[in-house]
């Protein structure tokens, strides 16, 4: 395929973040309108009971679990842009990382905005993975077959398409 007809699938192809040649780049969101933006995303660890336990209890070998999990993913959803190639920086507006104990674990749920040109769906689900991941650190002591899962996007609000929400039943669709 020669560069013009290249140059015309990437126009028709709607992939934003590579340019005419090919090459990868940063999408300029200058043009685009401040909104209020918020996104939320959602995963889970499943680990033993005993394991669970521990944490619940906030007796863990590495001390309170959540309490680190939830600072890490605060940070990491700060970091976004320096993790994700082609990610735009974010000056953000808030994040929030909370938990819920479930049957056979533990649910973190994130939540991140800001007002600015593009979302903050990428920061939500960072805030999320690193949050699960800062648990088995802290609890791999206890329990090393510990089952990191269902990390997703449940809500999205702001911006050109507007609100968006998972349907709880269906995974991995659009």
């Amino acid at each position: 395929m020669d560069r013009g007809a290249f140059a015309r699938f990437l126009r028709m192809s709607g992939l934003t973040h590579l340019d005419s040649q090919g090459h990868a780049r940063m999408v300029d969101v200058g043009g685009k309108a401040e909104t209020a933006r918020v996104a939320i995303a959602r995963g889970s660890i499943r680990m033993t009971p005993a394991t669970l336990a521990a944490i619940r209890e906030r007796d863990a070998p590495k001390g309170d679990v959540l309490a680190a999990a939830r600072i890490a993913g605060i940070m990491a959803a700060k970091k976004t842009g320096d993790l994700i190639p082609l990610c735009h920086p974010l000056a953000l507006d808030a994040v929030a990382v909370d938990f819920a104990f479930v049957a056979d674990g533990v649910e973190v749920t994130a939540t991140a905005s800001l007002t600015g040109r593009t979302g903050v769906e990428m920061e939500a689900l960072t805030a999320v993975s690193i949050a699960l991941l800062t648990i088995y650190d802290m609890a791999k002591a206890l329990d090393k077959g510990m089952v990191i899962e269902q990390v997703r996007l449940i809500e999205k609000r702001g911006g050109k398409s507007g609100t968006w929400r998972a349907d709880e039943g269906r995974q991995g669709q659009a």
